[in-house]
């Protein structure tokens, strides 16, 4: 599966909507019938489109008050030392994001808890004694004003566009 068509794009936008449609449903939406609709779907999971289906959960609802924006930085940047603070990083759940970053320092984290003195002790315990950390700089959200999960699709349109013309010309 190298492009998307119109069908595989509502497929996608519609499941990242509503990860819990029915075959039946999503086929209605998207305007296909089940049968092909449940083949492209499968055809998504298979090509990786699509990684994976869950729920969301409310972070204050469960306890979660604190979101800290964590940048660490390396002592080295060598290949060794860093796949052995990603290894360690990938083991703590507290830390929901973790990425490479440019500029200064060498991982922005996303980090959950459920009060500042509890992330405060996470910090001191477990942030500053992952392998090969240098320092740590904390940032904290005051409120979240969007946290979407649902990826833009509209680049994807056009493209899609473009290559059905190609094609027919």
């Amino acid at each position: 599966m190298e492009t998307l068509d119109k069908f595989d794009l509502a497929i996608l936008n519609e499941l990242q909507n509503d990860g819990r449609l029915t075959n039946a449903e999503l086929a209605s939406r998207v305007g296909l019938s089940a049968a092909p609709c449940w083949r492209r779907v499968r055809a998504l999971e298979e090509a990786g489109f699509i990684t994976g289906y869950r729920a969301e959960l409310n972070r204050d609802k469960i306890g979660l008050g604190v979101l800290a924006f964590v940048r660490l930085d390396a002592e080295r940047n060598s290949g060794d030392v860093l796949r052995q603070m990603e290894a360690a990083i990938q083991k703590i759940p507290e830390i929901v994001s973790c990425h490479y970053i440019s500029g200064s320092g060498t991982f922005e984290l996303q980090v959950v808890c459920p009060d500042l003195g509890e992330f405060s002790r996470f910090a001191r315990e477990v942030l500053i004694n992952l392998p090969n950390v240098k320092d740590l700089h904390t940032s904290f959200s005051l409120g979240e004003v969007k946290a979407a999960s649902a990826l833009p699709l509209g680049h994807l349109l056009s493209k899609s566009v473009n290559t059905a013309a190609a094609r027919k010309t």
